[in-house]
């Protein structure tokens, strides 16, 4: 028998734009939410214009924005912004990630609808939050992984690089989700509502607390190593005869395994400089050039048979093209289709895998598909 999903009955108004936003929103409609995006009806979301690369359908808006209603309004016109208010006054969460000021000139700050609403749980995601010097500055992804740090920690010793994805968006959208859902948890249990305000910096930062320990520690700061890891030695992807793989060896006693079984040297962990991390650490280049220097005899199947038989964690370093066909993915039946304004196409299923309630996976919306209303509920007993 199915269980309900999480959210069903939860209703969620969203003004959002790009990555941030959606990614906190989706999770909602994921789990039964019925979540309204609202959304200027020239155009609307930015990321619907991102690119066309699912058959003229922005990748970005395909992947943040399924299950969500589209609801197109002018919001500087009384009749729009008389709309989204009588929308935001039923909703039980309000998620916004506009520029900072624009919610409160709009009469839709926390405090104008605190007496209104006061089971609304209204959560605000900016780049560095809502005072501060800081306040007023514009703040993308790659401006975030910069200002926190992130790019210094990511790259080649030559080089510095921000990560692949967009993970200051990401995580503050995350950040936002788990916080609306510790405010919907108290709100059970007290009857009110709360006001969440999520920093794309903080998130970063919040990220960056080992390198920042190790200073604060009074230790050199670590340093960018490319693909290896800059506090553990060894971890990361070495060269072997025909590739390279990704291992890591997160102990001494795992060392000792490693080279006792991968190496054929047991004797190599009793030195002095490889006994321990921090002496591996100091000792980087001399541990991993004598490393190299043997795993490029073996091919990188022989190498990860030795791995796996020494019980050493190791993984290929896939590209798109390999995660997108990846036999995890396929034999966990991860892989599924939704509906979308151009038909029919893949998604993955979202990670939450709770056993008996299974994620909406709803269509992804045009723009104004629906209208701006929605019933009206009988007021809450709490």
């Amino acid at each position: 028998m199915t269980a309900p999903l999480p959210f069903e009955g939860l209703r969620v108004l969203a003004i959002e734009q790009a990555v941030s936003g959606p990614f906190c929103t989706r999770q909602f409609a994921d789990l039964g939410a019925e979540v309204i995006k609202v959304e200027h009806p020239d155009g609307g979301d930015v990321a619907r214009r991102y690119d066309g690369a699912m058959r003229g359908l922005s990748a970005y808006f395909a992947w943040l924005n399924r299950g969500k209603r589209s609801v197109a309004l002018d919001l500087k016109t009384p009749e729009g912004l008389a709309a989204v208010e009588r929308l935001v006054l039923d909703a039980d969460v309000f998620v916004h990630n506009l520029t900072a000021g624009a919610i409160e000139r709009l009469g839709l700050g926390y405090q104008a609808l605190a007496a209104r609403a006061p089971r609304l749980v209204w959560v605000r995601i900016s780049g560095y939050g809502a005072e501060g010097p800081y306040r007023d500055k514009k703040a993308y992804d790659m401006l975030i992984q910069a200002e926190s740090g992130i790019v210094s920690m990511t790259g080649t010793p030559d080089a510095p690089a921000k990560a692949g994805v967009s993970i200051a968006d990401i995580g503050s959208g995350h950040y936002a989700f788990s916080s609306a859902v510790s405010a919907l948890y108290r709100r059970e249990r007290t009857g009110q509502g709360a006001c969440v305000d999520i920093s794309m910096l903080e998130c970063m930062t919040e990220w960056m607390m080992p390198p920042l320990y190790v200073h604060l520690g009074g230790n050199a700061t670590p340093q960018r190593v490319g693909l290896r890891h800059n506090m553990i030695v060894p971890y990361g992807a070495y060269a072997c005869a025909d590739g390279q793989v990704l291992f890591a060896v997160q102990s001494d006693t795992e060392f000792r395994r490693f080279c006792a079984g991968v190496v054929g040297d047991a004797s190599l962990a009793d030195q002095p400089e490889f006994a321990t991390n921090p002496a591996r650490l100091a000792h980087r280049e001399l541990i991993e050039s004598r490393l190299e220097g043997f795993l490029r005899t073996l091919t990188v199947a022989e190498v990860v048979t030795r791995l796996d038989a020494a019980g050493i964690a190791n993984a290929v370093v896939n590209d798109v093209i390999g995660v997108a066909g990846h036999p995890q993915l396929a034999a966990r039946d991860r892989w599924t289709e939704v509906d979308s304004p151009v038909g029919r196409i893949p998604a993955l299923r979202p990670p939450h895998n709770i056993a008996d309630a299974a994620p909406v996976m709803g269509a992804i919306p045009g723009l104004g598909e629906q209208k701006p209303e929605w019933t009206p509920r009988p007021p809450s007993d709490s």
